[in-house]
């Protein structure tokens, strides 16, 4: 799969949502309806564009997911695996009812040994966070003039500077930058920015009014127009971060990116 990775729909009619406030290092993500191959391409899609964020940890809500013969325990063993790749590993745990045939099989295998199981969300949420790593982030309300791109540009020199990321200044300048000035050009009110610290790399966010999805246009051949630029900021962000999206949260949207160094995620 290619970034963006994007969540165009957070209704509760959607199969498969994500969840996570602009602050949080948590992702939360929902699965609603009839286990079928459908539903598990669509939720191995939602789980590989939430752990493309690199959050610290993340709970999978299936309480209201229909799978009477527990057929989805492969689904959730891989979801395990695929945790564990990114650097740090991202905290993964599963929300189920405690009586069903899921629950059962998933004992029976071993992989509550390694997969906490959880019957409901607040508990998940409290266990993952007593034992969270700490991660260091900065964030600024800005409103929605031109300048604020160079105040973000700013907090990311901050950012870098502290953490000792200096390799990682130009791309995450030149990402942020181009981030916070989209939410400018749509925003109806102030825009959230947050810069953190995942492992070694940059996680970027911006969070706006506008709910609209982030798209690259095709570029129009160059006729000497200032026009010309328009649509390249997010091709910089595609070219610079290393996998970057967006998804719905109430009341607009959050636009992330992620800056490391090495391989991209496409």
């Amino acid at each position: 799969m290619e970034s963006p990775y994007l969540f165009n729909d957070g209704s509760a009619r959607a199969s498969v949502t994500a969840t996570s406030d602009i602050a949080s290092d948590s992702m939360e993500l929902t699965v609603r309806g009839l286990w079928t191959r459908s539903l598990a391409a669509d939720i191995r899609t939602g789980v590989y564009k939430c752990l493309a964020e690199q959050p610290a940890t993340m709970v999978i809500d299936v309480w209201d997911m229909r799978d009477a013969d527990g057929a989805s325990v492969p689904m959730w063993l891989a979801a395990h695996r695929a945790a564990g790749m990114p650097q740090p590993p991202v905290r993964l745990a599963l929300c189920v009812p405690p009586t069903s045939v899921l629950a059962e099989r998933l004992h029976k295998v071993g992989a509550t040994q390694y997969l906490p199981l959880f019957a409901g969300m607040p508990e998940a949420r409290a266990a993952l966070a007593s034992n969270k790593p700490l991660t260091d982030q900065l964030t600024v309300t800005l409103p929605p003039v031109l300048t604020s791109a160079s105040v973000a540009r700013d907090l990311v020199g901050q950012a870098c500077s502290a953490w000792r990321l200096s390799p990682l200044l130009m791309s995450a300048r030149a990402v942020l930058s181009e981030l916070v000035t989209n939410a400018i050009e749509n925003a109806g009110a102030d825009i959230t920015v947050m810069v953190a610290r995942r492992g070694t790399g940059l996680y970027l966010a911006v969070r706006d009014d506008d709910p609209r999805m982030p798209y690259l246009r095709e570029l129009a051949p160059h006729t000497g127009s200032v026009l010309d630029d328009r649509g390249l900021g997010l091709r910089i962000v595609h070219q610079a971060a290393r996998a970057w999206g967006a998804r719905a949260v109430t009341g607009g949207k959050i636009v992330w990116a992620t800056v490391r160094s090495g391989r991209r995620l496409r």
